[in-house]
């Protein structure tokens, strides 16, 4: 066993996935099978396996020779990194091509274990399972654009609705069409007319996977200044998008603002991504894309948890985890999360399904910057949280998150480290975001950021119409100037008369 850093969740055991593709073959080490994977090492390689298959029937020689000298290092990674599984799986090129199976043959020798070549119903399967474990919940359907194939499927919750297969994949239409992208819209025109899912899931969501789509919106992002640098869960809208697909799908890209972003390998594909897009767009009409980080990769380690596990609020668990690895007292922001549902409640603020996760989540998160110096908590929280690799919660939400925490440490007013990030979110998003703040910042007062104290606070509506905040009488000492001030804070906040009190007194203090 690998000696592990506190920085590592002590329960997890590492686990490896090698994912053959036709256009790039990566490795993936996670820290572990759980709700909302780590990733503890990534590495590919463009390999372009898939690459002529049209015209020969066969992979890619070099892609062969390259591919199977790499997988002597996936291996030795894998290992080095304490893996103590390798899964490896394998798509379209590599179960189509002709000399697939030899290939396989030698790369199971090499890798010392069992490759399994999915089908395409499988693969669709799989995809679908990767988004349903990314967002909260999934309804639409799936399209993922591999090298090879495109794997459409519709998804609704935990439902996976009866996927397609189409040879749509980026390499394999650049072969098809003859390097022409207008030539290829026209071949994805045909093949799509096949996907009857597409008409059934009119005005629904499509959710992109796959690398091609992600550094097509990647591009996308580039293009309008977006201010939020995180891939899933990222939206474009149809109309808004459609000047930039079109131009992308002509080829004419080399002059866009942010190509430099965009790797050089993965540039010639992007025509073909935006070409089978739009075709997507004019068959489905769909509401809205929505990018998914996650794949048939995460789809094929989310079927190895168990069913209650799969159940799990994967931001939560994510939550909670960052909270156990950079928090003073994980007990402490469970009590939180407790408090500020009852506090919500006697302030008779309402709360939807997803605000109620996304305080859960703010609290669990509330002291994981307590170790930076104390001017920069707040700024050094907010980047953490906006960048961190959640699932299961959108850009608005993730941005909520954030904001809860710097008002928190920052006080309530002061967002100016948050600036460019407001334009994502709702009013009443930022709102919520104060308000959650300041009653962070009164009850850290209290409880010194240890637990005990909270779940003996309690709000009491006084008869001269003010709320109190109750304080037992074993901790009367806790009161003081400070916690009165924040009160006071909180109640200009909600236009509410607070008050503080002694448990067992009839006198309380109004807070000025």
């Amino acid at each position: 066993m690998i000696a592990q850093s506190q920085g590592r969740l002590q329960d997890r055991r590492p686990i490896s996935i090698i994912d053959i593709g036709s256009n790039s073959i990566r490795l993936v080490v996670y820290e572990g099978i759980s709700r909302s994977p780590t990733v503890l090492f990534n590495e590919k390689m463009l390999a372009g396996l898939g690459r002529g298959i049209v015209s020969t029937g066969k992979l890619d020689p070099e892609g062969v020779t390259r591919a199977v000298e790499e997988f002597r290092r996936f291996r030795a990674l894998s290992d080095q990194a304490g893996a103590e599984e390798l899964h490896v799986i394998a798509t379209a090129a590599a179960r189509e091509a002709e000399n697939g199976p030899d290939f396989i043959h030698r790369a199971q020798q090499i890798l010392g274990t069992e490759i399994r070549v999915l089908t395409g119903r499988e693969e669709a399967h799989y995809s679908a399972l990767g988004v349903i474990s990314g967002f909260h919940p999934a309804s639409g359907i799936a399209g993922d654009l591999g090298g090879g194939s495109l794997e459409l499927v519709g998804v609704d919750g935990e439902e996976i609705g009866q996927g397609i297969t189409l040879p749509l994949g980026g390499l394999r239409l650049q072969d098809m069409s003859k390097n022409s992208p207008v030539a290829a819209a026209k071949i994805a025109r045909d093949e799509l007319a096949r996907a009857k899912l597409l008409k059934a899931g009119q005005g629904q969501v499509f959710y992109a996977v796959g690398g091609t789509w992600r550094n097509l919106a990647r591009l996308h992002m580039n293009t309008i200044n977006y201010p939020l640098n995180v891939m899933h869960h990222y939206e474009m809208g149809i109309e808004s998008s459609l000047p930039f697909l079109r131009q992308v799908a002509k080829g004419d890209i080399d002059k866009m603002k942010g190509i430099e972003g965009i790797s050089k390998n993965r540039r010639a594909l992007l025509p073909y991504g935006a070409a089978v897009l739009l075709e997507i767009i004019a068959a489905m009409k769909p509401s809205k894309i929505v990018v998914s980080a996650l794949g048939v990769r995460e789809g094929f380690l989310y079927s190895l948890l168990s069913r209650a596990e799969q159940r799990t609020d994967p931001l939560i668990s994510a939550s909670e985890e960052l909270a156990r690895l950079r928090a003073r007292s994980v007990m402490h922001a469970h009590e939180l999360v407790q408090w500020t549902g009852q506090s919500f409640a006697a302030f008779g603020i309402d709360e939807t399904e997803d605000e109620v996760r996304y305080r859960h989540a703010a609290c669990l998160l509330a002291d994981i910057g307590w170790r930076a110096h104390p001017e920069y908590r707040g700024k050094q929280s907010l980047n953490i949280i906006a960048h961190a690799s959640f699932i299961g919660v959108d850009h608005p939400g993730r941005v909520f998150l954030a904001l809860a925490n710097l008002y928190r440490h920052e006080g309530i007013f002061n967002d100016g480290a948050a600036a460019e990030l407001l334009a994502l979110v709702p009013p009443r998003y930022i709102e919520r975001a104060r308000l959650l703040g300041a009653m962070l910042r009164v009850v850290y007062l209290f409880s010194a950021s240890m637990p005990g104290v909270i779940p003996q606070l309690r709000w009491e509506n006084r008869d001269n119409g003010a709320l109190a905040l109750v304080i037992p009488k074993s901790h009367a000492g806790l009161t003081g100037e400070r916690p009165a001030g924040r009160l006071a804070q909180l109640a200009r906040l909600t236009g509410r008369r607070l008050e503080l009190m002694i448990e067992g007194e009839q006198v309380a203090v109004p807070v000025k």
